[in-house]
């Protein structure tokens, strides 16, 4: 229960971070292209890189299990998901399973987007 915890109020700081980025990006590049989205994924990206990296490499005992959920899976994770799946691309990739790394790119963005259109279609049947 302590580990929810600890995602929950990691999340939140994320998803608040998320909005105000995206906030601020759409302010000053306009809405016609989601800049502020593509922004979050990299940057995100960028940040679970590092943090892979410091957990994997250079944090000693004192990086708890607790901070890597608050920082990973909590506030990257509420910022943006997109970082924890490029982690799972690399894994899969440096893994030396590139096939499967692939798969997994084309399958979670191909499906997820017919997932989207599945369930606007859904909707708009049933309305």
């Amino acid at each position: 229960m302590q580990a929810a915890l600890i995602v929950f109020a990691g999340g939140g700081l994320g998803a608040v971070i998320r909005h105000l980025v995206n906030q601020g990006v759409t302010r000053l590049l306009g809405s016609e292209f989601p800049w502020g989205v593509m922004l979050i994924n990299i940057s995100g990206s960028f940040i679970m890189g590092l943090a892979a990296a410091f957990f994997a490499f250079k944090a000693d005992a004192s990086w708890s299990q607790p901070i890597r959920l608050f920082l990973t899976t909590g506030v990257l994770g509420g910022y943006t998901t997109f970082s924890a799946f490029s982690l799972d691309v690399v894994l899969l990739w440096e893994r030396g399973e590139p096939l499967q790394a692939m798969v997994y790119v084309l399958g979670s963005v191909v499906l997820s987007v017919l997932g989207l259109f599945a369930g606007l279609a859904l909707v708009r049947v049933i309305t």
